[in-house]
């Protein structure tokens, strides 16, 4: 009995002594110990991630890869194998577990060192979230305290849930969500029992034990998850065999990009990063939904990619990139080796010549395949000597290449064919005129090479693109599309600049007076010229101002009418708008909402709208004045209901019951915006009688062969030197600008000789905008509106149709090929008729006209 009694004081000592050590523990780390409450709340940091209008994934920012998930979604061989391996009695204890932690401290007892880490599945929660992973005493004290608060204030589901979704697992994944599209590019439903038991062997050592960087010991590892779950019953061995027996199939997986739009995701990274700060922004898991159409942007890219490509090839082969051998050839494991360190470029692939015949070469690719060039591939290599000058038509491969040269490769659609990086630019931007919501946005031939966006950034030389601006500022005045205005050179010059500057036609060729359609359709210059003066350079200045362009960037001399002004294809897309939409101003925007991590918006667009606003008079105001007067309260309520509707709707209206604020600003008449519209349609279609001699072509004919459709209309424009070349148009519902040109404002994009071996529909002679911009508008265009029905301009209120003649511009009684129909402001037609002396001074003829800016 002593004994007893002595070892049951020794025991109430010890237990006397471990409780007050614990209470001294906890009085000492309590001041340091944090707010576990603030899991209730708790705030995932997840990247910010943009999207398309229809919900495609554009990118994701944020150094972090999290993918947030509910228990829910959580597969329960997965959760079986996280609690096997993890925290087996995870929902039996209260935070710790005291077996754990013997077993940890006699480790620590027998060997002196920490190789048990004796952490449940609580503690590593409050140690993810409130502590360091440094493995000392004092830290293993907090996080014993913090995880008995944890498990106080949260269910063990909530506690399972904060592990799943906070837990490193390497590869910048935090969390399973995360860790399973990282490695296996799948959703947590799509794992099979192997591959969740990797994910769920990751915590322990996620660095080093990974089956990307470490595949051995992360499928030794990935075998130990699975024999502890056979071991605690949570599968067969007939499950365990099956799996152990899977081969390793981990590999990196980016961001899974549903869209590949570079150039719009960088300007929302900066906006969010501009309103939000950098931290914020990336780690607080918005979702921005652009007004980007993911269709419309593939079409856009393809493009844009096929027009380079195209000008690259006509202007001459450059040579090969690299040499790689010159006598013996190495083993293709090394020629593999050498050009896996070279990354594609969009479709352009580095390739090996491994062998050439007389007409064909082959080549190897990084991943070891072999690929013939055939002639249809490698014929249009003759050398590059400048931008003005290509070398003879080559005959044979081995003109053109030679064994051991390393070479650019693209697949074209048809076969793998010879390529080469274009040192040309080019930028295209859409936009839908009612609303001014960006629909297209390329920025360059290739995000990669060069970040910097030539649609926002670039502010290059309109050229003849300003033309039907200055045109609007004469019909606003008091021209017709009949006044007849003189073309013939100019006398009279321009010294404002310190320099005699007489503008001149492309090509050199004058017809007299003719009518201002015609001058506009075929780019006549010294009409252009003409028109400014006639309405005066500070007046045409406002009005280009109206149009939404930098008074900064306007030159006060007479050569703004010929588009001598900087500006950016955003500013020419939207002024084209202008007209498409009856003359409003839309204000262009590429944001239509963000959402925070809880899924609520925070921002949505507020685009102003191209319609008239109500009048005091309209229906919806007398109903709403009758239900006040009357005092019927529920009639009012509900009128109010309505308004508000039709406030948060964004689709334009006519007339427009939207508030004040979203209304465009009209800057031309809805008269005049459809004149110059159908007058941009002539710079397509052309006009005249081919029969009887004396049909003629707008500029933009190319655009009638291939978009085929007659609710389309646009401009060419062209720089002094062929610089900067442009081609803006428009459907009703749809604006696109394309630019073409290099980023050195002083090189010209030249010209091209003819090919015979060339394409029948290939482009020769000086680069223009019709022949460069133009075929990049024209592919878009088409593929855009391709399966829609033709929208024929119908003429507004005010807008009538007279029959005139063609010389003269005055009305007319024949109704003969010499006349035509054409469209005026009421009240403004022609007063006399013509009489049948006057002349014909129709000189124009068939062949197409350029339209550069100085010659």
């Amino acid at each position: 009995m002593k004994w007893i009694k002595r070892a049951l004081i020794a025991f109430f000592s010890l237990a006397i002594l471990g409780i007050g050590a614990i209470l001294a523990a906890y009085l000492y780390v309590k001041p340091d110990l944090p707010n576990v409450a603030t899991l209730k709340t708790v705030k995932l940091q997840t990247p910010l991630r943009v999207f398309s209008q229809d919900g495609l994934l554009i990118s994701q920012f944020g150094e972090k890869r999290r993918i947030p998930v509910s228990l829910d979604e959580v597969p329960k061989p997965l959760i079986q194998a996280i609690l096997a391996t993890e925290d087996a009695r995870f929902y039996e204890h209260h935070g710790i577990d005291p077996i754990g932690i013997m077993r940890a401290a006699f480790v620590l007892a027998t060997t002196g060192q920490k190789r048990q880490g004796a952490s449940t599945i609580t503690m590593q929660v409050a140690r993810n979230f409130f502590l360091t992973r440094d493995k000392t005493y004092i830290r293993k004290i907090k996080e014993i305290f913090i995880a008995i608060h944890i498990e106080q204030l949260l269910s063990k589901d909530e506690i399972l849930e904060l592990y799943i979704n906070r837990i490193y697992l390497g590869q910048r994944a935090y969390g399973f969500g995360a860790a399973a599209q990282v490695y296996y590019g799948k959703t947590l439903k799509e794992l099979t029992l192997a591959q969740q038991a990797m994910l769920a062997g990751l915590p322990k050592a996620p660095s080093s034990m990974n089956p990307i960087s470490s595949p051995t010991r992360g499928e030794n590892r990935r075998n130990v998850v699975l024999g502890r779950m056979q071991e605690v019953g949570f599968i067969t061995q007939a499950e365990y065999q099956e799996a152990v027996n899977a081969p390793v199939t981990a590999r990196y997986h980016g961001a899974e990009i549903d869209l590949y739009a570079p150039y719009i995701s960088e300007m929302v990274r900066d906006y969010m990063v501009q309103k939000y700060g950098e931290e914020e922004a990336y780690t607080g898991g918005y979702d921005v939904y652009t007004t980007i159409d993911s269709k419309l942007q593939q079409m856009a890219q393809k493009a844009l990619r096929n027009n380079v490509y195209a000008y690259d090839e006509r202007h001459g082969y450059r040579g090969p990139a690299a040499v790689l051998w010159t006598d013996s050839k190495p083993a293709d494991e090394q020629i593999q080796a050498e050009l896996g360190k070279v990354a594609s470029i969009n479709e352009l692939e580095p390739a090996a010549v491994v062998n050439l015949e007389e007409q064909t070469a082959q080549v190897l690719m990084a991943n070891g395949e072999l690929h013939t060039l055939n002639w249809d591939g490698l014929k249009w290599a003759r050398s590059y000597i400048n931008d003005k000058k290509q070398g003879p038509l080559p005959k044979t491969a081995a003109q053109i290449l030679k064994v051991g040269e390393r070479v650019w490769v693209r697949n074209n659609g048809k076969e793998w064919q010879l390529a080469q990086v274009p040192e040309v630019s080019s930028a295209v931007v859409s936009l839908n005129p009612d609303d001014g919501a960006i629909r297209t946005l390329v920025g360059g031939f290739s995000f990669t090479q060069s970040q910097y966006n030539r649609v926002t950034q670039a502010k290059r030389q309109l050229g003849s693109n300003i033309k039907p601006f200055i045109y609007a500022a004469a019909l606003e005045k008091d021209y017709t599309l009949a006044t007849l205005i003189n073309n013939a050179p100019i006398n009279e010059p321009d010294i404002s600049q310190g320099i005699a500057w007489r503008p001149k036609n492309s090509p050199n060729v004058y017809g007299g007076p003719t009518r201002l359609r015609m001058g506009l359709a075929q780019s006549i210059n010294v009409m252009s010229v003409r028109a400014m003066r006639h309405v005066g350079l500070d007046n045409t200045i406002r009005k280009l101002v109206d149009f939404g362009f930098d008074p900064a960037d306007l030159p006060r001399n007479e050569s703004i009418a010929l588009g001598s002004a900087s500006v950016t294809p955003m500013q020419v897309v939207a002024a084209f708008g202008v007209f498409a939409n009856g003359g409003y101003l839309v204000e262009p925007y590429y944001i239509e909402r963000i959402q925070n991590a809880e899924g609520d918006v925070i921002e949505k667009a507020n685009p102003t709208l191209a319609c008239k606003p109500v009048e005091k008079t309209d229906e919806t105001s007398l109903l709403a004045d009758a239900a006040k007067d009357a005092g019927e309260a529920v009639i009012a309520a509900t009128h109010e209901t309505e308004l508000q509707q039709l406030e948060q709707d964004s689709a334009p209206l006519s007339p427009c019951e939207v508030p004040e604020n979203r209304h465009a600003r009209q800057v031309v008449s809805e008269q005049d915006a459809f004149l110059i519209t159908d007058t941009l349609k002539s710079v397509i279609w052309g006009g005249g009688n081919w029969s009887k001699g004396t049909g003629w072509n707008g500029t933009a004919w190319r655009a009638a062969r291939v978009v085929k459709r007659h609710d389309i209309a646009g401009k060419t424009g062209t720089t002094n030197e062929s610089r900067d070349t442009w081609f803006s148009g428009f459907s009703p519902d749809l604006v696109t600008t394309v630019w073409v040109g290099f980023d050195d404002h002083g090189r010209e994009l030249g010209r091209t000789t003819w090919r015979e071996n060339g394409p029948k529909d290939q482009i020769s002679g000086a680069e223009s905008g019709a022949k460069t911009a133009g075929p990049g508008w024209n592919e878009f265009m088409r593929d855009a509106l391709a399966g829609t029905p033709e929208k024929p301009g119908m003429p507004p209120e005010g807008i009538i149709s007279v029959r005139i003649d063609r010389d003269t511009g005055k009305l007319t009684h024949k109704t003969d090929y010499t006349t035509r129909f054409e469209y005026f402001v009421d009240g403004t037609q022609p007063k006399e008729y013509a009489t049948e002396a006057q002349p014909n001074n129709e000189l124009f003829d068939d062949t197409p006209v350029s339209d550069d800016l100085f010659q």
